[in-house]
């Protein structure tokens, strides 16, 4: 006799309501989120399902109620969007690495651009217009680094998966033998590092983060290695573990697109706020009679000058500012200086925007890979007398839900 299905038990902190753990419903897609989530509403009640694409019909299953939506995971399309393709990765819709690989790129392309539009508006408090989508000349075979992870063998036995999170879970590991969006020389590279870790098993007493980064050295795993990536005509130095862009066939048009931004109004000199080793200003150097380089990091301040006496630039200085007093060593007029800042993810921290408004430059070019917390900041900017001019989206991370965004602000 065979055994009813066990059915799975909700998770303890599950909310019952407005529908129950696992409970099947049908709904429209009628957007994205900026999360890379189809949206629909069920009686006024807003679901969000993975995978799910705009103007589709689907069925799916509730694992989530928060307090203003619920998630769903995607069990069926039932209308398809003519934009739906077939995605090459296997993985996709487990791995939670991609999540537009089912989407044409053309389409990636505009809901990326509306995507930054509503935080403009909803956020930024702004009607303006966004300039079209700048997309990467590779779809995949772009990422120049992937950081793999792995938890710690189990009762003296192998390491099972080595990849990436789930879509959708906090803690699951799915195991990733390639990966789509990599460079062809990290996914030649990745079995033999995947072997060499089962083969050390017994070694792990807990697990740890790999690193792949595709350099002109090849393919490096040694976080603390010095690394070299050509952009254009420069050549710049890295530590391999160190933060530097890793879509490097759209690299030199994102930074030419800023510099030249940084230039349009008449600025003579150029302050790069967040220089880390020197991307933006070394490209900076050839525009500019005067760059100078800012940074907490002492590390990266020296990295920074070197590459730019590697580069045979002599008009940059670079210099290590404490984040109370950044701007305390700036000699250049404001009224002749563009300052460029790319700050992390959770956006301009209130000292740092504090001193930039007192410093008050003509130009501000401000480079986010969140344009969430650039929207935020954005709205301080046009407080204390600053005027948006563009905005200009850039594409280096296709396949999935992130961006970079560029806006231009002028002292008004």
């Amino acid at each position: 006799m065979s055994s009813a299905p066990v059915t799975p038990r909700p998770p303890k902190k599950f909310v019952p309501t407005p529908f129950s753990w696992h409970q099947e419903i049908e709904l429209e897609i009628a957007t994205l989120t900026n999360m890379g989530q189809g949206l629909g509403r069920l009686d006024g009640w807003v679901v969000m399902v993975a995978f799910a694409l705009p103007g589709e019909r689907v069925r799916a299953r509730v694992f989530r109620n928060e307090k203003n939506f619920s998630e769903a995971d995607l069990i069926e399309v039932l209308t398809p969007s003519p934009d739906r393709v077939t995605p090459p990765c296997p993985l996709f819709g487990q791995c939670g690495g991609c999540q537009y690989q089912n989407l044409t790129y053309a389409a990636q392309l505009r809901w990326k651009r509306q995507q930054v539009a509503e935080l403009l508006k909803h956020m930024g408090k702004v009607e303006h217009e966004v300039l079209p989508v700048i997309g990467s000349p590779r779809e995949y075979g772009y990422r120049s680094k992937i950081t793999p992870h792995f938890e710690a063998p189990r009762d003296g036995g192998p390491v099972k998966e080595i990849g990436f999170l789930k879509s959708g879970r906090r803690y699951d590991l799915l195991d990733v033998p390639r990966c789509d969006i990599a460079t062809d020389a990290i996914n030649a590279a990745l079995p033999a590092i995947r072997e060499g870790v089962r083969a050390k098993s017994a070694s792990f007493k807990k697990g740890a983060t790999l690193l792949l980064r595709d350099t002109l050295e090849g393919v490096m795993t040694d976080s603390n290695a010095l690394a070299h990536e050509k952009v254009g005509p420069l050549e710049f130095e890295f530590l391999a573990g160190d933060f530097f862009q890793n879509n490097p066939f759209i690299l030199e048009a994102f930074t030419g697109y800023a510099i030249t931004e940084a230039r349009s109004a008449g600025a003579r000199y150029l302050v790069d706020a967040y220089c880390g080793s020197g991307l933006f200003s070394l490209f900076g150097a050839r525009e500019f009679e005067q760059v100078t380089g800012v940074e907490i990091a002492a590390s990266a301040v020296e990295r920074a000058g070197r590459n730019a006496s590697r580069n045979g630039l002599t008009n940059c200085q670079f210099t290590a500012g404490s984040a109370e007093a950044i701007f305390s060593k700036i000699t250049t007029p404001a009224a002749e200086t563009a300052v460029l800042i790319d700050p992390p993810r959770r956006g301009s921290d209130e000292i740092f925007l504090t001193q930039l408004f007192a410093y008050g430059p003509r130009t501000v070019v401000y480079v986010s890979c969140n344009p969430a917390t650039q929207m935020r900041d954005l709205r301080l900017f046009l407080d204390h007398g600053y005027q948006l001019r563009k905005v200009q989206p850039f594409d280096l991370f296709p396949q999935t839900k992130h961006l970079e965004c560029v806006i231009t602000l002028e002292r008004a």
